[in-house]
């Protein structure tokens, strides 16, 4: 028989089989492996050709950012000591990873050899540390890395419930319903009197889409009043939000301008103020809009006639979304959590509980169950989760709307602070344990406490020790089984986000320093628990706006004197925007975050000591989290500040 050939015999027309067969088959597979190869290794070139060009890109960038950088005022003592406990945590694994490398190199092997055995004061030094490891060091670290564990596991559990309930109420299609009668669209005195704020502050760029979409809602305008609360410091801004408000108010639009001259309490304190003029008695809901949101004309349609037939309903709460969602990485990592908190938490909370944390916008209240409550309060800058807290010790029930979705660009809580604030109200409430159970060891510590704590703790403190105490190594399930299917559940309600489940675990991760400082602000009550911080947004440009302003004072004032002032003012404020962008700009600097750029040299310290004892996934689990916290910590995420 030929070398070449192969013998098949038929039994069936339809069925073959193989009887012998030779060397053609090695041949075959040698040259579809070496046809591989060829593949890999052209990937692979085109893989460092792209980094090559990538790379120069990116080493400039990086310069820039710490060439123009700025560490920023000094921060709370809080901050400095985790800072400096970073600092020097670093300093000891530096100082251990070059002892491992001596001993790697030199193969030493001591952990069988006595102490009269070893040679010279580092092999010593070395053998001492080996046996003190052994005995304190490592029983500590396993002692705390079973505690967060346990958190870890418990907080894992309460995702996957949540996610089984959410499906459930997918696949039941359950979603609240209207019980009492439709409002008459040709009796407008059927519609109840609704009051709709607009709390803002320095908003120069979205105080004009907002005031716009709440003026374009579809209610009855004698049933209808709208309150602009202006809190800012800023003279141009307040004349263009003045001149905003009333060329609405020309048209026909019930629209009034509030200023407080004295900015105490923040948004709190504004809200406060605004509920005590006397025309608010003559309303029975009021709805409440942030600066930045923009509801669709049907939104009061949608959501005030939940309260028809439900007495004892206080929050008809809607969905928002932000519009910036798909602009860049850092918006859809975001999103991501966005989008698990409204179609997981929100929903099921809302459907079983009838309770959960009002988001302060897109959300519209009972005022009879806002002054049951207690009003606005100033005690805290989480206000709107204040005042959810306390109308749900009152007996009062929420709604949530997950199918109403708006958006904004905004979100910020510190609940921490709320809960010891609340701690003693809780236990001293008249509502059942159960809801008490839920406040407390769920909705407070559970989700707001406990994540932060074990992320930071776990995954940035302890995991880098057990490279160097390899006694007390976590197991591989801890570090990536749980947290990718974690990370999977939390992006099931976002499905377009799959793509990026590994930076988003990584970012998740990153954030935990933010959280951790966050958590011990308002827990114990620190300084920075009470800033206020307002977000920078993006809108129309201010000289387009004062070029309108301008031009519209001149032309629909009546009064020559007024009209004379009031433009005057209007090309004064132009005048002196123009004067200030000719003006030379002094160079602004990058920040520069230091507890995440420590905690990056930690990450990679503690991977290359990995790299020396083979550890495998933890190595690249720390290099890769390593480098997001330096990525984080340059501020490359940001703006490029030129």
């Amino acid at each position: 028989m030929a070398p070449s050939s192969v013998v098949v015999k038929i039994d069936k027309p339809s069925n073959f089989s193989l009887v012998e067969i030779n060397d053609t088959k090695d041949k075959q597979k040698a040259a579809s492996t070496k046809q591989l190869s060829w593949v890999l290794l052209l990937k692979a070139q085109r893989l460092f050709s792209w980094l090559s060009m990538a790379a120069p890109a990116m080493f400039d960038s990086v310069k820039k950012r710490v060439t123009l950088s700025d560490v920023g005022e000094e921060e709370p003592k809080y901050r400095g000591r985790l800072y400096s406990f970073i600092r020097v945590f670093l300093a000891i694994s530096v100082v251990a990873l070059v002892i491992e490398m001596v001993a790697y190199f030199e193969e030493w092997d001591l952990k069988m050899t006595h102490h009269w055995e070893v040679e010279g004061f580092v092999q010593w030094c070395y053998k001492a540390w080996l046996a003190f490891r052994v005995d304190y060091v490592a029983p500590a670290i396993m002692s705390l890395s079973k505690f967060c564990i346990v958190l870890f596991l418990i907080q894992s559990v309460d995702r996957f419930a949540l996610g089984i309930w959410c499906f459930w109420i997918k696949w039941n299609k359950l979603k609240p319903e209207i019980k009492g009668e439709a409002y008459d669209v040709e009796d407008s005195l059927s519609f109840p009197m609704v009051l709709v704020q607009i709390p803002m502050c320095n908003e120069k760029e979205v105080f004009a889409t907002s005031i716009s979409a709440a003026c374009q809602l579809d209610w009855p305008k004698e049933r209808l009043l709208i309150q602009v609360l202006d809190d800012s410091d800023d003279e141009l801004v307040q004349l263009l939000i003045q001149d905003e408000v009333s060329s609405w108010r020309e048209k026909g639009v019930n629209i009034v301008y509030r200023h407080r001259f004295v900015r105490t309490g923040y948004k709190a304190g504004n809200l406060k103020a605004a509920m005590s003029c006397d025309y608010v008695k003559d309303y029975e809901f009021v709805a409440i809009f942030d600066a930045d949101f923009q509801p669709y004309p049907d939104y009061l349609k949608l959501t005030v006639p939940h309260f028809n037939g439900n007495s004892d309903l206080a929050l008809v709460q809607a969905r928002w979304s932000f519009v910036n969602k798909e602009e860049n990485l850092l918006t859809r990592l975001q999103n991501i959590n966005l989008c698990f908190h409204f179609e997981v938490e929100q929903q099921v909370n809302g459907f079983f509980l009838n309770f959960f944390g009002f988001n302060g916008t897109a959300g519209v209240w009972r005022i009879r169950a806002l002054e049951q409550s207690g009003g606005w309060l100033e005690r805290t800058t989480v206000e709107d989760m204040d005042i959810a807290v306390r109308a749900h010790l009152n007996g009062w029930k929420f709604i949530y709307l997950n199918d109403v979705e708006k958006q904004q660009y905004r979100w910020h809580s510190g609940p921490m602070q709320l809960f010891r604030l609340c701690f003693p109200a809780i236990l001293s409430s008249k509502i059942s344990k159960w809801k008490k159970a839920n406040l407390i060891f769920l909705f407070f510590l559970l989700r707001k406490l406990i994540l932060p704590f074990y992320s930071f703790t776990l995954f940035c403190i302890i995991l880098p020790l057990t490279m160097f105490v390899p006694e007390a190594e976590l197991p591989i399930w801890v570090i990536c089984y749980i947290p990718i299917s974690m990370s999977i559940l939390n992006i099931l309600p976002a499905p377009k986000s799959f793509p990026f489940l590994i930076p988003y675990l990584l970012f998740e991760n990153t954030m935990s320093v933010t959280k951790f400082n966050a958590m011990i602000s308002g827990l114990f009550q620190l300084g920075s628990s009470y800033e206020w911080i307002v977000t920078k947004k993006t809108g129309r440009s201010s000289e387009s706006d004062l070029l309108s302003l301008a031009e519209r004072e001149t032309k629909t004032l009546n009064n020559e004197k007024i009209q004379r002032g009031l433009s005057e003012s209007g090309l004064e404020m132009l005048g002196k925007l123009k004067e200030q962008e000719e003006a030379p700009v002094s160079k602004k600097k990058n920040k520069l975050y230091r507890k995440e750029l420590a905690l990056a040299f930690l990450l990679l310290t503690a991977a290359a000591r990995s790299l020396l004892s083979a550890h495998g996934i933890h190595f690249y689990y720390l290099l890769f989290q390593g480098l997001a916290f330096l990525v984080v910590g340059l501020d490359l995420v940001g703006e490029q500040v030129n």
